[in-house]
């Protein structure tokens, strides 16, 4: 009987980390285009580019990920969740980390643009584990019960 508790206590911390490491990805990937656009007017002398060009930066990232959307999802279906949700997060911090030592304007555009295809891989294979994965029950069963809740007043 010890054994089993034991195991069930294992499971459940190993389901809230995966939790927890899918919700820190998704917030990695959203609070991307905040933190840019407060970067940005220093980024912009930093790097001595016009004010013209100061939407390309939030284009390349924004139109990359909208157009891949489909495709990193399609990807998650074929080659399997956890593996693109992996490579969609290592590419993205990697990408990032290039972008934030970018030394001219068009490698932070590229690397923008490279951030925004690595987000499309990692953002339907994230909510595809949330949504089959253990954990997810937790925190739809949550989310719902306040829903209700808060629906009745």
């Amino acid at each position: 009987m010890s054994s089993a508790t034991s195991t069930d206590s294992a499971w459940d911390r190993r389901r809230w980390l995966i939790l927890g490491v899918i919700a820190l990805a998704q917030l990695m990937v959203v609070l991307d285009l905040t933190v840019m656009n407060v970067a940005l007017p220093s980024a912009q002398r930093a790097l001595h580019f016009t004010t013209v060009d100061r939407q390309w930066v939030v284009t390349a990232y924004t139109l990359t990920f909208g157009s891949l959307l489909l495709l990193g999802g399609r990807l998650a279906d074929l080659l399997g969740r956890k593996v693109t949700f992996l490579a969609g997060l290592a590419g993205f911090a990697g990408v990032s980390a290039i972008g934030g030592a970018s030394v001219n304007f068009t490698m932070l555009i590229t690397a923008r643009a490279c951030q925004g295809a690595f987000a499309a891989l990692l953002v339907p294979s994230a909510l595809s584990l949330l949504t089959t994965s253990p954990a997810a029950w937790i925190a739809t069963s949550t989310f719902s019960t306040t829903s209700k809740s808060s629906s009745r007043t």
